[in-house]
């Protein structure tokens, strides 16, 4: 089930606004919010209990929504994220410019991204223009949520829009691996 274009448009406008959101992904629900305001990202940590210096992932219906981060990569890295994009895999990116914030980066020089291949988190990316953060949707150490029920209970009326949807096929939370050293940090 896809959420309408009017509920889509309403959760971009709460993005824009500085809102928090859940939405389905891949394999887990997701919170997110605009990463290049600090509040909301602030607001979303606490929701979930997380602390900031573990840093956070952005996703993105396109490789154009990241690219001050790719102009800088080797062909052959290019061709790493090629492989896997859009998809369920996270690569810790450098960001030797500073273009990300460091509220998403944490005690981190790299980044994590995601270039998402879901209908709805594609869509939403498209409607903001840009990445917007992703974080599984559970308290700090708690198993991810798979249903919006399981949202409900959780987040009660803590979020400002939750997207209806459908989870992907993926049984698990995305692959995290690192460009420069090829290192798998959260397999599959």
């Amino acid at each position: 089930m896809r959420p309408s274009n009017w509920h889509l448009n309403r959760a971009t406008q709460t993005l824009i606004t500085g809102g928090v959101i859940a939405y389905p992904t891949e394999a887990v629900w997701g919170l997110g919010c605009d990463p290049w305001n600090a509040a909301a990202v602030d607001r979303m940590l606490k929701l979930k209990q997380r602390p900031m210096y573990k840093g956070l992932i952005l996703i993105a219906s396109q490789w154009g929504q990241f690219q001050p981060l790719l102009d800088a990569l080797t062909a052959q890295q290019i061709e790493q994220l090629n492989l896997t994009w859009p998809g369920p895999t996270t690569w810790l990116i450098p960001d030797p410019q500073c273009w990300v914030p460091p509220w998403i980066k944490g005690q981190h020089a790299s980044v994590a991204l995601r270039v998402s291949a879901h209908p709805i988190v594609t869509a939403l990316c498209d409607r903001f223009n840009g990445p917007i953060v992703s974080t599984s949707a559970n308290l700090a150490g708690h198993q991810p949520i798979r249903s919006r029920l399981h949202i409900a209970r959780t987040f009660g009326d803590q979020l400002d829009y939750v997207v209806n949807g459908e989870l992907g096929q993926s049984k698990q939370p995305s692959q995290v691996k690192d460009l420069v050293s090829g290192q798998v940090i959260r397999p599959a």
